[in-house]
């Protein structure tokens, strides 16, 4: 299956700028909101949507999952901030069934944080709110279509 690109924006932050506090998590003073974001319409043959956050710069030697969102309708091509009610959210490294936002160790270098978007060849992976990043992404296998990330960067001063 070839894949194509999807752009990908959020009116918070654009391509390796500084993602607001809003979208942190709250115990790092953040509201815990996922940024909004918004991506140009899939392929011919989108049946669904999934958006993720991985942060590959966490101290885990396996980076860290902020969000999984996935089995959003075609239709929608937007997220508000805190935009999770639409489709089924998946288990984040935080260990929720929610949006965890950005909370690097203080004095470590601002982390990079990827915003994902797939747009896939099926109106449902046929999961729930227990689906976790690694098993979100061995479902697409072979069903992306096309997929953009945007990636903001975010850091606490020790």
């Amino acid at each position: 299956m070839v894949e194509e690109s999807l752009e990908v924006r959020s009116s918070l932050f654009a391509e390796g700028e500084t993602i607001p506090r809003s979208a942190a998590h709250s115990m790092v003073g953040g509201a815990n909101l996922s940024p909004d974001l918004s991506w140009s319409e899939g392929p011919v043959g989108t049946k669904s949507y999934a958006v993720t956050c991985y942060d590959p710069d966490a101290p885990t030697t396996v980076g860290f999952t902020h969000w999984v969102l996935f089995d959003l309708p075609p239709s929608v091509h937007a997220l508000d901030a805190g935009g999770e009610s639409q489709g089924v959210t998946g288990f984040s490294d935080w260990g929720e069934s929610a949006y965890g936002g950005m909370a690097p160790p203080a004095g470590d270098e601002p982390h990079h944080y990827a915003f994902s978007v797939y747009a896939l060849d099926t109106d449902s992976l046929g999961v729930d709110g227990t689906t976790t990043y690694a098993k979100f992404r061995f479902l697409i296998r072979g069903h992306v279509l096309a997929a953009g990330t945007l990636t903001g960067r975010f850091g606490i001063e020790a």
